[in-house]
């Protein structure tokens, strides 16, 4: 029996993601002047596809869409090795880190809105409402 809804694991995912998104873009930052260095970002896409696999869906006229994923799972890491910004070989591109970084928080905080949401209505109904 599963104990929470699958909202709240899609919900823990998501902050997941955002807190390693985070620790990346901190990363970038610290190492905006070390030569050599290259950008590395976070893909959420996958845990998306993975949230998405699991929902089920039944089709009951041709014209509806089938839900598809692509199977793949967990966050994803890359690094870009395409791109050089200066002489050192450096590619971070430290107002971009910066707009992430203040896009994540956002991000985060909605997700913690959320997930905290979810737990208040679950002590709703623990406390028989009141």
């Amino acid at each position: 029996m599963k104990l929470f809804s699958n909202t709240i694991s899609t919900l823990e995912n998501a902050l997941n993601y955002s807190s390693t998104k985070q620790k990346v873009i901190a990363q970038n930052i610290s190492n905006a002047d070390t030569p050599g260095y290259k950008v590395k970002n976070v893909s959420f896409k996958s845990e998306l596809n993975e949230a998405m696999s699991s929902v089920s869906s039944k089709r009951t006229n041709s014209k509806h869409f089938a839900i598809q994923s692509s199977g793949r799972t967990g966050i994803s890491i890359t690094t870009d090795r395409t791109t050089s910004y200066n002489h050192t070989g450096n590619n971070v591109d430290i107002d971009k880190e910066m707009s992430d970084l203040a896009t994540n928080q956002i991000y985060y905080n909605a997700m913690i809105e959320r997930i905290s949401g979810k737990f208040n209505s679950l002590q709703t109904v623990i406390k028989g409402g009141r």
